[in-house]
């Protein structure tokens, strides 16, 4: 398959592209802003697997342009997308009563905008049966707990929930399907930052494989769907 997954630098997301490589069966474009992790991810991939194949290429979903990544993928994948795995975000943990509108935008840019921006920008490369993966949060599934601090994270969180709803119907005609796991913590580095000396009980790696493993199935079982994916109640 062809996959494209953002926000590969670190966190779940670097987990999933090393993942997705092992088999050797699919090319994975690894989008994320930081150079220097890619390249480390690179290295890592290529220890594992030395035939995989694999394009780090440092992108900001919010702000770069779009043309040259979609030559690049006209070029490299024959203009073809199986798989476009919506990743990348930012976590802001503050008081309600310390944002300010600027936390708003930051948030809603990194976890919404972008993704609409590259779903708008590469569906014309996804055929039937291809599948988007926006990756949620508990944070933002309905009915769930909320920790205190996350207001501008889990409403941008919530957005990109709906959007996943209303976009598996709109793509319908196209044959495309889309969904989005709510994630519960994971042991990132976000996590660490946001939430110093939490433990989370599931590691980063054992996320990511269930992210990989949704990115390729998922979408024989499910379509516009909202998965809570979580060790704890409610």
């Amino acid at each position: 398959m062809n996959i494209v997954i953002t926000g590969a630098s670190s966190g779940v997301g670097f987990e999933a592209v090393i993942e997705l490589i092992l088999s050797g069966k699919h090319k994975v474009i690894a989008l994320a802003r930081s150079q220097d992790k890619l390249t480390r991810l690179a290295e890592i991939c290529a220890g594992l697997n030395p035939d995989a194949i694999l394009y780090p290429i440092a992108f900001d979903i919010v702000h770069d342009d779009y043309d040259g990544l979609q030559q690049f993928i006209a070029t490299n994948f024959d203009s073809n997308i199986d798989v476009l795995v919506n990743n990348a975000g930012v976590l802001i943990n503050k008081p309600f009563a310390e944002l300010v509108e600027t936390d708003f935008v930051e948030m809603l840019q990194s976890n919404f905008i972008g993704h609409v921006r590259i779903i708008q920008s590469l569906q014309q490369f996804m055929p039937a049966g291809s599948h988007i993966l926006n990756i949620g949060s508990m944070g933002g599934y309905r009915g769930s707990s909320k920790f205190v601090g996350l207001s501008a994270y889990s409403a941008s969180k919530a957005a990109l929930h709906t959007l996943t709803e209303c976009l598996a119907q709109e793509f319908t005609g196209q044959g495309i399907k889309v969904n989005c796991p709510a994630l519960g913590s994971a042991q990132t580095e976000m996590l660490e930052k946001a939430f110093p000396g939490y433990e989370s009980p599931v590691p980063a790696f054992e996320m990511g494989k269930y992210i990989a493993d949704f990115a390729l199935i998922g979408h024989k079982f499910y379509n516009g769907k909202v998965l809570p994916v979580a060790a704890t109640t409610p």
